[in-house]
């Protein structure tokens, strides 16, 4: 797609690109320039979010950033203009802020058919910008100075029964629809307010030119908004930039609501798809893993492993491609639509980080042809940009078996779900001492208990049981990596 339109000569103006697969919209995190600082091909300029991931986005040309479009929070549509560069600055005198924005979509509203010639269609859920033609009235108009005193009132009461309040936000269109107009609002505000319960037409819009904004639909359902009448719940104020995820609190403090969107949002429809779709069947075994753990000392001590993290991760890693070799049907995805079983003649693992933004699922691409150092070097890189909430969406796409560590948590282990389109995927409980049976006395033995989730469709009981033995086998005795590789 197209990210950036010429305006003038002099002004380009670059749209918010698909920097997953397919995705619709993004939500801007943070800005890192303002308007009239300089910029250069390639440097970066916001970090948005995506129902993929935190990316960071770069500016295709040099010049100075002559206006910002949209603040930081606001989510936005595929393709719109984010920000509008003066390439040649200097030339002459620049036009006023949205003079250069391209025609944006009309309201979905009858009314949009009455706007003046001239006039920059409304961007549902955002405004207009500001140019010197004025909106003409719609019809009931009048009572917005009304819907306004009345929201004042209420924010008077919440805010100390009856003391005097700050000065009220001005709201320029009434709530309820009052005068017979549709309320104004974008589609996906729309779907919100359905899946929420509530009826737009009893929201206060708090968006310029009277559009209801997803903050207003989460104001109107929080519980501080329910006890009065939802016509007349108090306008929310603009949410600070912030990268966190806003969310609703309540004035009793005993509830906090947070919207889901983003990566959480994604995450938890891959879940609910993967839980109702692949009928899955998880395995247990307990092993002892002290060769294993002196292993990691020794390698931590081998020069050839010097600048590389070495952990049991790396071991498990190694243990689990090995098993995946010897028994290569595992690695394989169900093909619904076609009706087939997809085998993979390559290895793409997964790796389950937990992130500020939620649980992601980055994978080190061709894992199986990597040597032990690669490998740990490609975990070390993975680990930490996901930490960093770097992880591009391509370094998400195409695994085909995943490892959830959540053993770092001190769990013994779980029931973990499969990631969508793979088939298996491997659970690593805590290492812990415990006692026992070794060469038959009791002794104090490193021991850790492994959990593997499998989609019986395409794995029966016996592959899968190869699979999780081969894996504890490797770990019990390591010097099976190398009679078994």
């Amino acid at each position: 797609m197209t990210t950036m339109t010429e305006t003038s000569a002099r002004f380009r103006e670059f749209k918010m690109p698909d920097v997953g697969e397919g995705l619709t919209e993004a939500e801007i995190l943070k800005w890192f320039v303002q308007p009239g600082d300089t910029v250069t091909d390639g440097q970066v300029v916001c970090e948005v979010e995506t129902a993929k991931a935190a990316v960071e986005l770069p500016i295709p040309f040099d010049g100075v950033v002559h206006e910002l479009r949209f603040p930081e929070g606001t989510t936005v549509d595929v393709g719109q203009v984010i920000i509008a560069i003066d390439v040649a600055p200097g030339s002459g005198d620049a036009p006023a802020p949205a003079a250069a924005a391209p025609a944006q979509e009309p309201v979905e509203t009858p009314e949009a058919e009455a706007e003046p010639k001239g006039r920059t269609p409304v961007l549902v859920g955002y405004g207009v910008a500001e140019s010197s033609t004025k909106r003409r009235p719609r019809k009931g108009a009048s009572a917005a100075p009304e819907a306004a005193a009345v929201a004042a009132a209420v924010q008077a009461e919440l805010n100390g029964h009856g003391a005097p309040a700050p000065a009220p936000v001005s709201v320029p269109a009434q709530a309820g629809g009052q005068g017979g107009g549709r309320p104004l609002a974008k589609p996906p505000v729309r779907k919100l307010a359905k899946d929420l319960g509530i009826d737009l037409a009893t929201v206060v819009p708090t968006g310029k030119d009277g559009i209801i904004t997803r903050e207003d639909v989460h104001a109107a359902a929080a519980p501080a908004a329910s006890e009065a009448p939802a016509a007349v719940a108090s306008p929310v104020a603009p949410a600070a930039p912030a990268a966190a995820v806003p969310a609703a609190v309540s004035d009793s403090a005993r509830e906090t609501r947070i919207p889901v969107k983003g990566v959480r949002k994604a995450i938890a429809q891959a879940m609910v798809g993967s839980a109702f779709t692949a009928p899955h069947v998880t395995e247990f075994v307990t092993v002892d893993v002290t060769r294993t753990m002196k292993l990691v000392a020794e390698l931590k001590e081998d020069k050839d492993m010097a600048g590389v993290r070495v952990n049991p991760l790396l071991i498990i890693a190694k243990a689990l491609l090995v098993a995946i070799k010897r028994n290569p049907e595992v690695n394989a995805a169900w093909d619904e639509a076609n009706q087939e079983i997809v085998q993979k003649h390559y290895v793409n693992l997964g790796i389950a980080a937990a992130t500020p933004r939620g649980l992601i699922v980055p994978n080190i691409k061709d894992a199986h042809d990597q040597t032990l150092p690669q490998l740990a070097a490609a975990l070390g890189e993975l680990v930490s940009t996901a930490r960093d909430g770097k992880t591009s969406p391509a370094a998400m796409a195409g695994g085909t078996v995943t490892i959830t560590n959540v053993g770092v948590f001190g769990v013994d282990t779980g029931t973990p779900i499969l990631n969508p389109g793979e088939s298996a995927i491997l659970a690593v409980g805590a290492i812990k001492l415990q006692p026992w049976v070794h060469k038959g006395k009791v002794k104090p033995r490193q021991v850790t208990t492994l959990a593997l989730s499998f989609d019986h469709r395409l794995v029966d009981g016996e592959l899968g049981s190869k699979v999780l033995a081969d894996v504890a086998a490797i770990l019990e005795q390591p010097k099976r990596l190398i009679t078994w590789a």
